[in-house]
């Protein structure tokens, strides 16, 4: 004999271990077997109620479901009780034992005992199929009738499980559900109410199988949306007498009328009040008057407010209803509950996202009539943006809740907050948060700020000052997009800027542990490129309304209304900035891109300071040049000897070669003469001072036409591929033999011999990419060819400085 329920559940809640509850669980699972096979009948509800522990406990009992069906057929109502309980949690939908049940199912909701139907409605409610709905629909929709209202609202639901299997079924009972809404059972109004917002979603989503797209819905009314639109003056109606309703025992909650009834018809509001002008005009005066009368002191009000702000976001309202819906939600950013505060913050960040579509056309109508500047003004002082610029403030302490959800809710709301008018104020609290945030985190974090400076930069000075910024506090999780774009902005600003950066790029970098990788890449390449500037001081003077130094949103708490101060850089001398860059290569944990940027660093800075520098350092360049030529990386050891190459060509000093034979030697600049007697001609001087000339300006137009070009692809905008990718990928290809790159040049200028002035010298120069030598050449030419063909080029006109 088995046990009883109440001693099984003794037995296993005294086992110490696992092992000791499977024991016991497999024990009793062979005596209900035994039971089954036996046909217990006596035992057979009492079984039943035990696999339902067991179920609870996480172990099979599927070969208990047969035994459920046994029960729901029987006529007394305990077993048939249990047994419907044993079928709601044993059977799924997808069980073929569930078609023995539709039988039993049909004869008890014709049965005279309103508990026994209920229990039959409830299972249809939650497990009926397509083929059981399309049985039994009739006999619910006798229910629906009914005089009692238990069955009533139970009907309800089981016919929204019908309906959701059976759309086209849908049409026939609209009138029958239109007619229970004046039932005066708030339960029956409750679970009607829940039926008819089940029918409009799913009739929006057959809407949306049959090709229907969302845009399309403004002029897309379905039969039952038409009918259900005709009742919004008494859905309306019903909200209200529930607002003005006084003191009701039944359905009071914290001093509030039937919050539930409220939040569904608010629910059910929000659907028909989408894209219809008219039915959102209807329920505007009911809106405002529950985001007004509701009380807010207890969490049945703040569940109707919630609801509230959904359907004013969502329907066609006014401003002045918005701008009340905003201000509810910076109440809830308010509320110490955690949980309110969440829910505040992603309801905002919806909302927002929600509305960007209509905020970009509203701006680029105004850019096209009233000019650029009009963007920034558009929002009124009534205006629901406007509101919630009045939070910003509440928003940003977000940032310092101790609650990580909290934190990157607040995060994600401030990145839609930006606007040109506080762009330098939210960044400067981005990059606030930047220190203190998670390090995992912090990429993601990058591209967002990287994309926020892109747009809405005030200034070419405070864009390239924030992305210093940036790049001095996370340059290690920085992605390779945020460093080749602070390059390629530096790149395109005047002289003026160039200088500025160049310095401040130098004191990060001496300030720099090392570990800010992204830094040193960007630092480095600037310095090889623009190192001339560093040996003359520095001095920026704000303009007088400026609000602070330069333009970069304070980071360290100074406050941006002082008077604006000048920033000076002394002059260096060439011997300190090279030591400089030797020091960062030195470190054992220097990676090897940035060694890789440190070579052309030094090839750069050899002709850069070829006038002013003393042969010490030249000297030391040379041999920093050519300390790579022996390196187990073979970009770096080809890079060292082209590099090297480049720099006796300037001096003007030939290069030998031992010929495969072996023996003779001849000169790789095609002199012709041995032992290096013939001197270098002018047009491989003027050739080799050119591949070391600095990069020309980026051509995005260019650049974008040659990659469409290539990819296939014509309709990406140019700009957001250098700027505003998330895929680092995307942005900045990787180097050749899989080592990554900070500015894959060759990528940007198209191929290099199209933009750089030297035909075929500059673009191995610049970037330093075994690639872009590789590609210019062609496929049958040898590696020992190599510099004797770029230096055959003819003379071209010297670069143009970027300005």
């Amino acid at each position: 004999m088995s046990l009883k329920l109440r001693d099984l559940i003794r037995q296993v809640r005294a086992c110490k271990t696992a092992a000791e509850e499977r024991a016991v669980i497999a024990k009793e699972s062979a005596m209900i077997r035994t039971a089954i096979r036996e046909e217990q009948e006596q035992y057979r509800h009492r079984n039943v109620a035990k696999l339902l522990f067991m179920h609870m406990l996480g172990y099979p009992t599927h070969f208990g479901q047969l035994e459920c069906m046994k029960l729901v057929a029987s006529p007394h109502f305990p077993e048939k009780r249990i047994g419907y309980l044993g079928m709601l949690l044993l059977l799924s939908e997808q069980a073929d034992v569930l078609m023995l049940a539709t039988n039993s199912l049909k004869n008890d909701l014709h049965s005279e005992n309103k508990f026994v139907a209920g229990l039959a409605l409830c299972a249809i409610g939650n497990l009926a199929t397509a083929d059981m709905s399309r049985d039994l629909a009739p006999e619910v929709d006798k229910h629906l009738g009914s005089a009692k209202p238990y069955l009533r609202k139970k009907a309800c639901l089981a016919m929204a499980r019908c309906l959701t299997k059976c759309p086209d079924m849908v049409e026939d009972f609209v009138d029958r559900v239109v007619s229970l809404l004046n039932d005066r059972s708030h339960g029956v109004l409750v679970t009607v109410v829940q039926l008819m917002t089940r029918v409009l979603v799913m009739d929006r989503e057959c809407h949306l199988d049959e090709g229907g797209d969302d845009d399309g819905d403004r002029d897309y009314e379905s039969p039952c949306r038409t009918a259900f639109l005709k009742l919004v003056p008494s859905l309306v109606k019903l909200l209200r007498n529930l607002l003005s309703m006084g003191y009701s025992p039944d359905h009071d909650v914290g001093g509030i009328s039937d919050p539930f009834l409220q939040v569904q018809l608010l629910t059910l509001l929000r659907l028909l009040g989408a894209h219809n002008a008219k039915a959102s005009e209807e329920m505007n005066d009911v809106l405002a008057q529950v985001a007004t009368n509701t009380e807010t002191s207890k969490n049945a009000g703040n569940a109707i407010l919630y609801e509230c702000v959904q359907t004013i976001m969502a329907v066609e309202s006014d401003d002045g209803l918005r701008v009340l819906a905003v201000n509810i939600l910076g109440r809830f950013l308010l509320n110490r509950d955690n949980n309110i505060r969440y829910v505040a913050l992603n309801t905002l960040a919806k909302c927002i996202a929600d509305r960007q579509p209509e905020r970009d056309e509203h701006d680029e109508r105004d850019v096209q009539h009233r000019g650029p500047d009009a963007a920034s003004s558009d929002n009124s002082d009534n205006s629901a943006a406007s509101a919630l610029q009045r939070h910003r403030t509440t928003v940003v302490d977000c940032l310092k809740d101790p609650d990580i959800s909290i934190r990157q809710r607040a995060l994600e709301l401030i990145y839609h907050l930006v606007n040109r008018e506080n762009v330098e104020t939210l960044t400067a609290e981005l990059l606030n948060y930047l220190v203190l945030c998670p390090r995992e985190h912090r990429a993601d974090i990058c591209t967002r700020v990287l994309q926020v400076v892109d747009k809405f930069s005030p200034s070419d000075l405070w864009r390239v000052d924030t992305l210093i910024t940036l790049l001095t506090i996370a340059g290690r999780e920085s992605a390779a997009n945020v460093q080749s774009s602070t390059a390629v902005y530096i790149s395109r600003s005047s002289e003026d800027l160039r200088a500025y950066s160049t310095h401040k790029l130098l004191k990060a970098i001496r300030d720099d542990d090392g570990s800010q990788r992204g830094l040193l890449n960007v630092g480095i390449w600037c310095i090889g490129e623009y190192g001339d500037l560093l040996l003359t001081p520095y001095t920026y003077h704000p303009p007088s309304n400026a609000p602070n130094s330069t333009g970069l949103p304070d980071v360290d708490g100074i406050d941006s209304d002082e008077a604006p101060v000048s920033v000076s850089f002394s002059a260096l001398d060439p011997a300190t900035v090279v030591d400089i860059v030797e020091g960062v290569t030195n470190r054992h944990t220097c990676p090897l891109e940035v060694k890789q940027r440190a070579l052309t660093c030094f090839a750069k800075l050899r002709e850069r300071f070829a006038d002013v520098a003393d042969a010490d350092t030249l000297d030391k360049l040379h041999k920093l040049v050519r300390k790579s030529e022996g390196s187990q990386s073979l970009e770096l050891q080809l890079r060292s000897c082209e590099y090297g190459a480049l720099i006796n060509a300037i001096t003007g000093v030939s290069v030998k070669l031992t010929t495969a034979g072996g023996g003779e030697e001849e000169d790789i600049f095609g002199g012709g003469g041995l032992g290096g007697t013939t001197p270098v001609s002018d047009s491989v001087r003027s050739a080799a001072k050119e591949a070391l000339a600095r990069m020309p300006v980026v051509d995005i137009k260019l650049m974008q036409r040659k990659r469409d070009e290539r990819s296939g692809d014509m309709s990406e905008d140019g700009m957001g591929v250098v700027f505003g990718g998330d895929d680092a990928g995307d942005s900045v290809p990787a180097a050749s033999g899989g080592e990554p790159s900070l500015l894959d040049l060759d990528d940007i200028f198209g191929g290099g011999a199209t933009l750089a002035p030297a035909p075929a010298a500059a673009p191995p120069a610049q970037n330093g990419n075994a690639n872009a030598a590789k590609k210019s050449e062609p496929a049958a030419q040898s590696d020992v060819d190599l510099l004797s063909d770029i230096f055959s080029a003819p003379v071209a006109s010297p670069a143009p400085i970027p300005g």
